[in-house]
């Protein structure tokens, strides 16, 4: 949770502006009346068009997601866009993604170079080397002129690395890896501010209408590069690329939060402390400060609006907090508590030192909201910054949990070389073995993050859960068994027997072609071997069986962006609530107990109540 030991100190942090603002406190963190969640939520599925759900409201027991119509075993059931999200620090390494939808940009190469050379730095996310986490994150996310001579090689014993000039020329684009072009990616477009800290998806729009198609691949590729460095944005009806991401960062959170040019010497230095901050303790931070700064640009705009209507200046400093409740709505719909009141006492943490333990925390968030007002205060938005507001903005994110998980293309990329036929095969894996090898393990690493989806936050749990928040391997990358063992896999011991059994019956009678279709057997030491046939190709994905209960509903647009997709692990009838599983639902019914504490209630769902009764 936290990257540094706490600070040791125990004196109570004090926050004037909670005691000043108590009343616009009070007011935000209570919450709205059902008719108006209710009204918001219809309003939301009907602009998102999420079809086949709906949103119920009750006093007593909260909200909660229903099927609208009914959903077949593996069917998508819902993809829900983020309100706000963020990538981990670390991770930025080893994914180059749009900083607003989590797309990964560039092209193949370019990714798999960054890769390359970061793990050459010894600043990998897989080796976390992070003594002087400053000199990877300060880096620009398009490494340019790198000298990679002077990189000194670290991480896994079995990587064969690969030569500095191999690793540039990924990264200049000067080599093309054989079938990349099937793989094309949204050109980077740097933020509109400078910061070197932020990229976002370019989409080259051909000016004919709405026909839009990404970049990274090709001619398009090479352009975009330049281009997207240039600014190069073209009106209507003229070719040109298109920074939409960008724009929507900006004008959401972004421009409060950016260091770069544009910003005041002053802020940009507070800034710089504050994330400095987050980094070295917890990045959930930054995504708190994030939410401010979409509450206050939100308010401005509203407030603007307002004026504008009566046709007056707005210049008055005094809080409006009719417009500051309708800027914070979005966030109201989130079950929220003090962060540190919600957080999981360890096992190491005895009972009567838990007051201490919860201060110290309380105490850190102080401290990140102390820099955080350096840098953006303003006196509209007061109670945003109320330590209160904060406490209860980062406790919302503790105690949802969604995880932001985008796969990598990367992983896309060598598994379609694996699957040529043989002498397309031998030909491009002359070029990509020695990549492959390069990276090990690292070539699968996907986006990891965290967000905060407003409908999937209304799903409830079960321990016998309906549907599942789609995840491809659960951001686990020690599974390249495939690829050295040919069909050969090792299943690990928990997976044998029943889990085997159940796998059979859950397939859809509807393939994918990037399914899994196993028929095999596992001997005494769980090696099985895979042999599937799917439109007359062997497939064999070792990985998806291991970590999954449900594999062959693998679909490749579902885990592009940042977007939260949900699917039904069984059929859904209408009028039946969708729900899914908070923690594993395989653990021991007082486990399961335990770990469910921690969200505040005591599972009553059919399977809890079973064991009671038995």
């Amino acid at each position: 949770m936290l990257r540094n030991q706490l600070p040791t100190h125990t004196m109570e942090s004090i926050c004037p502006l909670d005691v000043q603002f108590a009343p616009q406190i009070a007011a935000l963190l209570q919450s709205p009346p059902c008719h108006q969640t209710q009204e918001y939520f219809d309003n939301l599925i009907a602009t998102r068009q999420c079809h086949g759900l709906k949103i119920k409201v009750d006093g007593k027991l909260g909200k909660g997601v229903f099927a609208d119509a009914e959903f077949k075993t593996g069917e998508l059931v819902l993809k829900d866009q983020i309100l706000v999200g963020l990538q981990h620090s670390t991770n930025k390494m080893d994914c180059f993604v749009c900083g607003s939808c989590f797309h990964f940009i560039g092209s193949i190469e370019l990714q798999i170079g960054r890769k390359l050379y970061f793990q050459e730095l010894g600043v990998s996310s897989s080796n976390q080397c992070h003594s002087d986490s400053s000199d990877g994150e300060g880096k620009s996310c398009v490494i340019e002129d790198a000298s990679l001579e002077e990189c000194s090689a670290s991480g896994s014993k079995s990587r064969i690395p690969l030569a500095p000039e191999v690793i540039q020329s990924l990264m200049d684009g000067q080599l093309v890896l054989p079938y990349s072009e099937n793989f094309s990616l949204p050109s980077p477009y740097p933020c509109p501010g400078g910061c070197g800290e932020e990229y976002y998806c370019s989409i080259w729009w051909s000016g004919k209408g709405t026909d839009f198609r990404g970049g990274g691949g090709g001619a398009a590729r090479d352009r975009g590069g330049a281009a997207s460095e240039a600014g190069w944005w073209l009106g209507s009806g003229v070719a040109g690329w298109c920074k939409h991401c960008a724009d929507i960062d900006w004008d959401a959170c972004h421009s409060l939060l950016c260091i770069g040019k544009k910003s005041k010497p002053s802020c940009r230095e507070a800034l710089s402390k504050f994330v400095e901050h987050a980094n070295n303790t917890n990045d959930i931070f930054i995504l708190a400060a994030k939410v401010i700064a979409m509450i206050s640009l939100r308010y401005k705009n509203l407030k603007k609006a307002r004026f504008t209507e009566v046709a007056c200046t707005a210049s008055s400093v005094d809080i409006d907090l009719s417009l500051l409740l309708e800027a914070w709505k979005p966030v109201s719909m989130g079950y929220k508590k003090r962060w540190w009141n919600c957080i999981a006492l360890p096992e190491d943490v005895d009972k009567g030192d838990e007051i201490e333990f919860r201060l110290q925390f309380k105490n850190l968030a102080f401290e990140s909201l102390q820099l955080l007002k350096e840098a953006i205060f303003d006196e509209e938005c007061a109670p945003l910054f109320s330590l209160e507001i904060y406490g209860h903005i980062i406790g919302m994110f503790e105690l949802n949990n969604l995880d932001l998980v985008v796969a990598s293309p990367v992983e896309d990329y060598f598994l379609y070389v694996h699957d040529l036929p043989g002498p397309l095969k031998k030909e491009a894996a002359a070029v990509t073995q020695p990549i492959l090898d390069a990276l090990d393990d690292d070539y699968s690493i996907c986006c990891q993050g965290t967000a905060f989806f407003p409908l999937q936050s209304c799903m409830n749990h079960s321990c016998c859960p309906n549907a599942k928040a789609y995840k491809r391997d659960n951001c686990k990358h020690n599974h390249s068994l495939w690829l050295k063992n040919g069909d050969k896999m090792k299943i690990p011991e928990r997976h044998h027997g029943l889990w085997i059994e159940r796998l059979f019956t859950l397939l859809p009678s509807r393939l994918h072609r990037y399914a899994v279709y196993p028929v095999y057997r596992v001997s005494d030491t769980g090696t099985g071997t895979i042999r599937g046939t799917i439109r007359g190709t062997i497939r064999v994905f070792a990985y998806r069986i291991r970590f999954f209960m449900y594999p062959v509903y693998f679909v490749k647009s579902w885990d592009k962006d940042g977007q939260a997709t949900i699917i039904a692990l069984r059929p859904i009838q209408q009028g039946e609530e969708v729900t899914i599983s908070y923690i594993d639902e395989e653990l021991p019914y007082d486990e399961r107990q335990r770990l469910l504490a921690d969200y505040g209630f005591i599972c009553k769902c059919s399977k809890c109540i079973q064991v009671k009764v038995d």
